[in-house]
Order: structure tokens, then sequence, then C-alpha cells
């Protein structure tokens, strides 16, 4: 019995090593990634307005009136990028953060976000980064392909909203897990619109729009704390 015990922890010892290993060559993968695009001077701010209305597939201004932004709000981009998105954000609120894990791609929003005073932007991991204070919009296009424990951000951004505040997320309705680019591969972790809504709606989070473009769906979804409340009563009673 102790025998049994002993290779069963082990096993689980190296089944939880090699996912461990996996993410951390996932996400070195995926900064490397996103460096060379910058290397290669890719930059969504300044494609030509063809290249602008392809990703805008993938949101568009159905996404960015979907945020409710007005001049007093607080708002956090997950995946910033190069401020594709931001550029039309950081002029409607009144403080923009954005995060990202490549340091080329945040280097270069921060060129093409030096006209906004209002600006704060990080490089770090969106589940590791501590925040100092939280948010009364919170959004992301695309950036969840790249995370694996969707429900550990979910849950996050749930605690990093006002209470009211407004989380926006589109996803790839691709369901592709490399994104290979002939020279380098990049892992992806795509969804599905179910998983996303369960998700989000176990967190406590209230959905109040959820729409598609060509290449994605977007949710939007907002923090109320007496659901959140009563999701934390109802997972405590099935304990």
């Amino acid at each position: 019995e102790l025998f049994e015990k002993f290779e069963f922890d082990r096993d689980g010892y190296t089944a939880a090593k090699r996912a461990f290993i996996k993410e951390i060559t996932d996400k070195a993968k995926m900064i490397a990634h996103y460096d060379a695009l910058i290397d290669e001077n890719n930059d969504p701010v300044h494609d030509p307005a063809p290249l602008k209305a392809h990703m805008d597939k993938w949101d568009g201004a159905a996404f960015i009136e979907a945020l409710q932004l007005t001049p007093d709000k607080s708002v956090l981009e997950i995946g910033v990028g190069t401020g594709r998105l931001a550029m039309r954000v950081c002029g409607n609120c009144n403080r923009f953060t954005g995060i990202d894990l490549s340091p080329k791609t945040i280097k270069r929003a921060k060129e093409n976000l030096r006209d906004y005073d209002n600006v704060e932007l990080v490089c770090d991991d969106f589940l590791a980064y501590e925040f100092m204070y939280r948010f009364d919009v919170i959004f992301s296009s695309l950036t969840f392909i790249h995370i694996a424990d969707k429900r550990a951000a979910i849950q996050k951004v749930t605690t990093l909203l006002n209470d009211r505040g407004r989380f926006v997320l589109s996803i790839s309705k691709s369901q592709d897990r490399v994104l290979d680019l002939g020279n380098r591969q990049v892992p992806l972790y795509p969804a599905s619109s179910d998983e996303i809504t369960t998700l989000l709606t176990r967190t406590g989070l209230v959905i109040e729009q959820q729409f598609e473009t060509e290449f994605a769906l977007i949710f939007a979804a907002r923090r109320e704390v007496c659901e959140i409340i009563a999701q934390a009563a109802v997972q405590s009673d099935s304990v």
C-alpha cells in the first residue's frame, strides 16, 4: 500500500513538473514571438488602413463601444501589445494601464502612447503581477489565447474590478493549438464560447452582451458584489 501511494505521488509530481516546464517553455516562445515581431517592424499601430481593417475583425468599433468608456473611468488592458486598441481608449478615460509580457512590445507601446499623460505600462505576467488598485473597465483582445489557466485569469479580473466594473473579452473563433509561422511556432490555448460563459458566470460576473465579429467572440460582463457573494455561497455549500 505504501509503495502504491509512493508511485501515485511520484506520478503526480512528474505530471505537475512536466506541466510547469511546458508552461514556462510556452511562455518563453510567446515572448520571443512578439519580440521578433518588433524586430521585423511589425507594429499594428502603424499598419496601413487595409491591415487595420483586418485586425478589427477580432474587435473593432463594436468592441470599443462595449467598454462603455467615460472620462472618469480607470482602465486596464491585458495584452496591450504596441497600443493598437489603447490608442482608441487612452483619450477617453481617466487612467489607462496596459500590461504585456514582451519587453520590446512594451517599449514600442511607450513610444506610440507617449502623447498621453494618463498611461502606465507594465512589462510583466498578468497572473503574477500585483496591481496596486482596482479598475472600472478591464479588457483584452486575443491575449487569452496565450493563457492556459483561463479560470485563474478570469478570477483575477473579477478581483481587480470595482463594483459594477466591466470586463470585455475577445477570443478567437479558431481552435488551432499552434500558430505556425514557418520559422517559429507559438503554442495556443483556444477556448469555446461555452467554456468562457461558464468561467465568467462561476466567478460571479453577469454577462450583459455576447456577440460575434468575423473572427472572434466578444463577451461583455459586469461585476456585481451580490452575485459574487451568491456564487461563493453556492461553492461553499457544494464542498
